[in-house]
């Protein structure tokens, strides 16, 4: 069969800060491939809805599979498969990834019979097996792992026990210059670990992966590695290098095969600080930039989050992180319940410190526990406005002001890093990468203020809504917020009694 394997469209935030590739969507394409069949990818975020459709025209796919990981893409995929089904009314076409994992029965239901099956958990392990369904007899597949239907819902789904067994098909992926993150411009992406052991409130990993922690062998990591062609690499783990050795041994291979990359990670404060040699060691290996979750800079805020990490713990992960020369940029959570002296405490904060900080908005998603918790508090089941720049929860400031107090708090960085103010710093990098036909990082610098507008935030609120999310069920006995869903069920993990 022909497969068709999709990207939907980039959020706000990819419009100026990053456009990665989508890994996910490579890995299941790899896996359809690997089963025998003809697979193409199409990016939405590198391209135009016109070149979707062209796509199904031209081709005419027999399934198409999109991975749905961002909330705010829900009605973008339903409105594409009702089109699909218009134009190829015997196509096959599912749905899979992290949110869509989540909302599977909802988003069946919003596409009214256009999308035929949502596929929950890890696309690449349901993937081969669904595609022989399809051929065979397509009535069946809701029996299948991971799969649920009109029809029904299968058993759980299966979890990869290896993370060598596939490499993304990063060779069936067009316009490869598009993807970057902040200086890394073209940049790849990589996955050395899947899972993390922590819980925090606001998060979804940990009830995604059952907090089940996998890692990839060293030599299968750089042997990868050496394939990519791209200078720049984002390492995708959501913590990285939680085990010093695995970075470690990772590090010798990439030394061992003569390497030479730029690295962007993501980490914690207490890794950071309890693991510095093998950050130390990445610096030698060409790490550039470090993003640090801090998520808030008082005691109060982290225990609200479940953070399991001291205000002092982080302070001191941000000097380290300053030792290693590196880009350093870090996140901060704003609340709704901020008011005009909350917003100007961050700011004086955001410019005390010399790091990029990015201030995102406080949003219950589900799979976490802040949606079980908040949803009954919810101004709005929008799918659309769930992207972390947008408030979706009573704020104390009137919306308006709000926003702009939250703007005018993340032109901070605008200031501090954008604009003329980084081509002082970074004119050379800006000069190599123009030379190279690279635009993306010098785009970057002039469109915050295009982006972040208050007038825009507030005018998403209006826009007529024609899917709404569901709320999650109280429990039965009416007592008490509902438990977690863990997709995949908890597995024993190599945890930290950190972590605990």
């Amino acid at each position: 069969m022909k497969v068709l394997c999709c990207h939907p469209s980039g959020l706000m935030y990819t419009e100026i800060f990053l456009r990665l590739e989508p890994l996910g969507v490579e890995l299941v394409a790899a896996a359809a491939r690997a089963a025998g069949h003809q697979v193409r990818i199409l990016d939405l975020q590198a391209a135009r809805q016109a070149d979707y459709f062209h796509a199904l025209e031209e081709w005419r796919p027999d399934v198409v599979a999109f991975g749905l990981n961002y909330l705010a893409n829900v009605p973008e995929v339903v409105d594409l498969a009702k089109a699909t089904k218009a134009r190829l009314p015997g196509s096959f076409f599912l749905v899979g990834g992290h949110s869509a994992s989540f909302v599977a029965q909802e988003i069946l239901a919003h596409a009214t019979g256009a999308i035929d099956c949502v596929v929950k958990g890890e696309g690449e392990e349901a993937m081969a097996a669904l595609l022989e369904a399809v051929a065979d007899d397509r009535r069946h597949v809701h029996t299948l792992p991971g799969v649920v239907s009109l029809e029904g819902e299968g058993p759980p789904p299966r979890m990869i026990q290896s993370l060598d067994t596939l490499w993304p098909a990063r060779d069936l992926l067009p316009r490869r210059h598009k993807y970057f993150i902040g200086i890394l411009d073209p940049a790849a992406s990589i996955e050395f670990t899947r899972g993390c052991p922590w819980d925090c409130v606001f998060c979804s990993a940990w009830t995604f992966y059952g907090r089940s922690y996998r890692k990839a062998s060293p030599e299968k990591a750089a042997e990868e590695l050496a394939t990519i062609r791209e200078p720049g690499i984002f390492i995708v783990d959501d913590v990285a290098f939680i085990q010093a050795e695995h970075g470690f041994a990772i590090g010798r291979e990439i030394e061992r095969r003569g390497i030479k990359k730029m690295y962007y990670l993501e980490t914690r404060g207490d890794v950071l600080l309890r693991n510095k040699e093998v950050f130390r060691y990445w610096r030698r290996l060409g790490l550039r930039t470090m993003f640090l979750g801090l998520e808030a800079i008082d005691e109060e805020g982290l225990k609200l989050h479940r953070k399991r990490v001291k205000i002092s713990t982080n302070l001191e992960a941000l000097e380290f992180a300053r030792s290693l020369d590196i880009n350093v940029a870090i996140n901060i959570i704003a609340d709704p319940d901020w008011d005009e002296e909350r917003f100007r405490v961050v700011r004086e904060f955001c410019l005390s410190v010399p790091e990029v900080v990015n201030i995102s908005v406080n949003t219950p998603y589900p799979g976490t526990e802040t949606f079980l918790t908040e949803t009954r508090n919810l101004t709005t089941r929008d799918y659309r406005l769930f992207d972390i720049q947008h408030a979706v929860l009573p704020t104390r400031l009137p919306l308006e002001r709000f926003y702009q107090e939250l703007v005018r708090t993340q032109s901070v960085l605008n200031r501090k890093h954008l604009g003329f103010a980084a081509l002082r710093t970074t004119a050379g990098l800006a000069a190599q990468r123009l030379l190279r036909g690279q635009t993306n990082f010098v785009r970057m610098l002039w469109k915050f203020n295009s982006v972040y507008n208050p007038a825009r935030q507030l005018a998403d609120h209006r826009r007529p809504v024609r899917y709404q999310m569901r709320l999650p069920a109280a429990p039965a006995n009416g007592k008490g917020a509902p438990k977690p869903q863990f997709i995949l069920a908890p597995q024993p993990s190599e945890r930290l009694a950190a972590a605990d």
